[in-house]
């Protein structure tokens, strides 16, 4: 078991990554001196593979599966239930499953009675590796993601491996996608490791997995705690989501996880990259091999690019009018870029789309 500490000028917090602590969720309550009432938030696929004997011990709220969950009719039917189960501003509410669930269940946590606790129990390799930490909530809106939502920070993360056994083949390289990012954007022996073996990744290994998590933990605390509400330095975390959430709503959050836009984001940023002469072409071709390496990235068809440039318009990225990609320069290494030239953008766009439509769905 590893423990990150994660401490911000009004909140501290440990992330928990170990195999078997969800087994222990009540104790590590106990431990972080969280009380109740609790509720524990989820969705009905992920109850039914690893919540079931949460239900003998506290009251469930299950919102609809899928990114569509992301909405504030969500969020007020939700706000509801704990007005129902008259939750206090000394409950916790706790966040199992994996990104939507996190964002949702932090949200309404922010908001009722002005913010009570919130505890992440990830249960997806991305929320684990990603956003389970650093307080990001919030809802989508039709024009963009994440348009509306607080940065609230949880009480406590806890991340068990063991939980990633049952995700689907295609959720979890999701997860995968977005831990190679934190090789990217700061750590090249993490990314090498990708290169030499992501065959044990790929075979979810407990204690490799372990490694793992607890590594891209560590990267992910060390940059929220230099800049909490992402004013500068957090912004390098986006490296790929630029591209990625366009992708997403141009596939109206429906045909693509949000891992795979972010891997189809990377391929986008370090061509964008090389176009500027910031990345060397090598080091390019790396990056896109490794993301290749962890599986077949999802069919393109019918996804216009028009969209996709329309909605980097609204991306929250945006800073004077001007929309501030993060681009890699070497392995290891990336940098904010304010005013890319659009044509660039649109080049590599419709070239990563054209490609994208030759491409089989993933099985």
């Amino acid at each position: 078991m590893q423990s990150i500490h994660v401490r911000l000028a009004h909140a501290a917090y440990e992330v928990i990554v170990g195999v078997g602590v969800f087994e222990k969720l009540e104790e590590h309550l106990r431990r972080a001196g969280l009380g109740g009432p609790f509720l524990i938030v989820s969705q009905p696929r992920i109850f039914r593979a690893v919540g079931k004997d949460l239900s003998k011990k506290f009251p469930i709220v299950l919102i609809p599966d899928g990114e569509r969950a992301k909405t504030l009719t969500t969020v007020s039917r939700l706000l509801d239930r704990m007005v129902e189960l008259k939750l206090t501003r000394q409950s916790t509410v706790i966040a199992v499953g994996g990104g939507v669930v996190g964002d949702v269940a932090g949200f309404a946590a922010s908001i009722y009675m002005r913010g009570i606790a919130v505890v992440q129990v990830p249960t997806t390799l991305l929320a684990q590796v990603d956003s389970s930490i650093g307080g990001k909530t919030g809802v989508n809106h039709r024009v963009a993601k994440n348009l509306i939502g607080s940065f609230y920070q949880p009480r406590l993360v806890l991340s068990d491996p063991l939980v990633l056994q049952k995700l689907p083949d295609r959720e979890y390289a999701s997860g995968l996608y977005e831990a190679l990012k934190y090789g990217i954007i700061r750590d090249a022996t993490l990314f090498e490791d990708f290169e030499r073996d992501v065959a044990t990744f790929l075979k979810r290994d407990p204690e490799a997995l372990e490694r793992l998590v607890a590594k891209c933990a560590a990267i992910k605390a060390h940059v929220v705690m230099s800049d909490e509400k992402e004013n500068d330095i957090r912004r390098v975390l986006n490296l790929g989501h630029t591209v990625g959430h366009g992708l997403e709503a141009a596939a109206k959050y429906q045909r693509i996880k949000h891992g795979e836009a972010v891997g189809y984001g990377m391929i986008a940023a370090a061509r964008i990259s090389t176009a500027l002469e910031k990345l060397a072409l090598a080091d390019r071709e790396r990056i896109e091999a490794a993301i290749r390496s962890i599986g077949r990235l999802p069919a393109l068809s019918g996804v216009n690019s028009k969209f996709i440039l329309d909605a980097l318009q609204h991306d929250k990225k945006i800073r004077d009018g001007a929309v501030h990609f993060i681009l890699p320069r070497k392995i290891g290494c990336v940098e904010i870029t304010p005013g890319v030239p659009l044509n660039i953008v649109r080049e590599v766009v419709k070239g990563i789309l054209d490609e994208g439509k030759r491409v089989p769905g993933p099985g």
